[in-house]
């Protein structure tokens, strides 16, 4: 299946029932407008925790429609992020989101020991973008979780984002690891790791994709690039997940897809017991919207 815009995702929704969203501290007007466009497109059913005063405050003052949506007055951005955690652990909720509460706050309570939404899988940050100037949308990680990860940390983070992908739709998703060079050169970590992820995936120990490495950005997106350089690649110029050597160059991409290319953007953090639509707080109330849609389409 091959996805072309982010619109394309709510499809995705058809037949499926109403996913129900949790927010912690929901007293956020982007994270409130999408949470409530979302819920009257029949995509969610939200529960709102926060500061009751500020969500009916900031209701009133956008002309949003509560209607019988639930509002848990709990204004201690800790305390809130907690009882959503809990919501979503107790089977009240189906996807977890993150509102106006630092993203610290909300993942120390998602890592709870106790009572958390730990499954033994590395957290990994997913975004998925509609870029102009390519042919079907692509997906990017990790720019927002895992600083500097290892072999070890880039398996997980591989294995995370087919998972996702491939509940999608996107039966084998072509990945691209990416580097500065195409060569493996043994002073550059990120080409030796490309080089053992493309192996290991030859040898059937990451399943369910096509992996290729390393890569320049132009050779995994171009393979016009590709061509020229005589890469002979299967993942050349039809890449679905872009892997990163580390978030520094996942945040520059990320941000320069969407200040520079005006590319819209769904993300969200994957490898727990739910999806968190956790983005950032300059993205967009679209994109707000759009991640949430991506994760009602994964949810389990």
């Amino acid at each position: 299946m091959t996805l072309k815009k982010l619109s394309d995702l709510s499809k995705l929704l058809a037949g499926k029932p109403v996913r129900r969203l949790v927010v912690a501290a929901a007293n956020d007007s982007q994270s409130l407008g999408a949470v409530l466009r979302a819920s009257k497109n029949g995509i969610v059913k939200p529960i709102l925790i926060g500061d009751e005063k500020e969500i009916l405050q900031i209701a009133e003052d956008s002309k949003y429609v509560l209607g019988d949506i639930r509002v848990v007055n709990e204004p201690d951005y800790v305390k809130a992020s907690e009882l959503a955690v809990k919501m979503v652990r107790n089977n009240e909720a189906d996807v977890l989101m993150k509102g106006k509460v630092g993203t610290s706050v909300l993942l120390k309570s998602v890592l709870n020991k106790e009572w958390g939404l730990r499954t033994g899988n590395l957290l990994s940050h997913i975004a998925l973008f509609e870029v102009e100037t390519y042919h079907k949308l692509i997906a990017v990680t990790d720019v927002a979780m895992n600083i500097a990860p290892d072999l070890k940390d880039k398996i997980a983070i591989v294995e995370n984002s087919v998972a996702c992908l491939n509940m999608l739709g996107i039966e084998i998703p072509k990945v691209a690891v990416l580097g500065a060079v195409e060569m493996v050169n043994e002073s550059m970590q990120a080409t030796l790791d490309a080089a053992l992820l493309s192996k290991m995936n030859q040898r059937d120990q990451i399943k369910n994709c096509l992996i290729d490495g390393p890569l320049a950005f132009d050779n995994a997106i171009s393979l016009e690039s590709a061509r020229h350089k005589g890469i002979r690649s299967e993942v050349a110029g039809d890449t679905d997940l872009l892997l990163m050597p580390d978030i520094e160059v996942g945040n520059v991409l990320y941000k320069s897809l969407v200040f520079f290319a005006k590319s819209k953007v769904a993300s969200m953090i994957l490898g727990a017991a739910a999806p968190i639509v956790l983005t950032s707080r300059s993205d967009s109330e679209q994109a707000k919207y759009d991640s949430i849609v991506l994760a009602a389409a994964t949810a389990k």
